[in-house]
């Protein structure tokens, strides 16, 4: 079980938004959608893309390298059951954006 650290902040984190963030060289992407806030593993397991960078459709977030796609909520993948991308918890406490971290 990990910890919860702070990563970013709500007001940093506008609605539909994303932000990269970095943490003990581990890269986290945080994303906004609707308000609710969901911290998934940064880096796109097929290349290494930046999925912070990527476009954001609904809950779905688009590599921006090769176009591989994970729901921010679940890490699931359209390409199929076995490409699941680690999610992390998230708490808000007052304006802070608090992840999970291993």
């Amino acid at each position: 079980m990990g910890r919860f650290v702070k990563l970013a902040t709500v007001s940093e984190l506008p609605i539909g938004s994303a932000k990269e963030v970095e943490f003990e060289g581990r890269i986290y992407a945080l994303f906004n959608v609707g308000g609710v806030i969901s911290a998934i593993d940064g880096i796109c397991p097929h290349q290494g893309g930046p999925l912070a960078d990527g476009a954001l459709e609904g809950t779905t977030v688009l590599c921006p390298w090769h176009g591989w796609r994970f729901d921010v909520r679940t890490g699931a993948s359209p390409f199929g059951p076995k490409i699941k991308h680690p999610v992390f918890a998230v708490k808000i406490e007052n304006d802070d954006i608090l992840v999970e971290v291993p």
